[in-house]
């Protein structure tokens, strides 16, 4: 099993930072993959981050350049630089053995734990 809390939400106005830090417990191999997802009301849950147990990275194309992904053995964390309004939404931390594995995309069906999320506004 694997735990997972988020911390670091909040409102900035646009153009802002925000670091997003996720707390995580478990076994560690459940948590080679762990990466950020992201949730707007009325549209579906992204992939927006992930990072491998070996340091490497993937990002989504709308925050490649703005977020940059760490993780180390306590959890992981999201740097949000030059937040823009569309980037407001409910942020999630997840993990999974082998969910990062043979795909290129970042899919929350992939996923099997879950924090319960932390909310990002982003003022204009």
């Amino acid at each position: 099993q694997v735990q997972l809390v988020e911390s670091g939400g909040g409102s900035v106005q646009a153009g802002g930072s925000l670091r997003l830090s996720c707390a995580a417990s478990g076994v560690i191999y459940n948590r080679r993959c762990m990466a950020w997802f992201r949730q707007a009301p009325g549209k579906e849950r992204e992939g927006v981050a992930v990072v491998r147990m070996d340091g490497s990275t993937r990002y989504a194309d709308s925050v490649q350049g703005r977020f940059t992904i760490s993780r180390d053995n306590a959890g992981v964390t999201l740097q949000m630089n030059g937040l823009k309004p569309e980037d407001t939404a409910l942020y999630y931390c997840a993990a999974d053995p082998s969910g990062c594995f043979g795909v290129s995309r970042i899919v929350p069906k992939n996923y099997n734990y879950w924090g319960q999320g932390t909310q990002v506004t982003v003022s204009s």
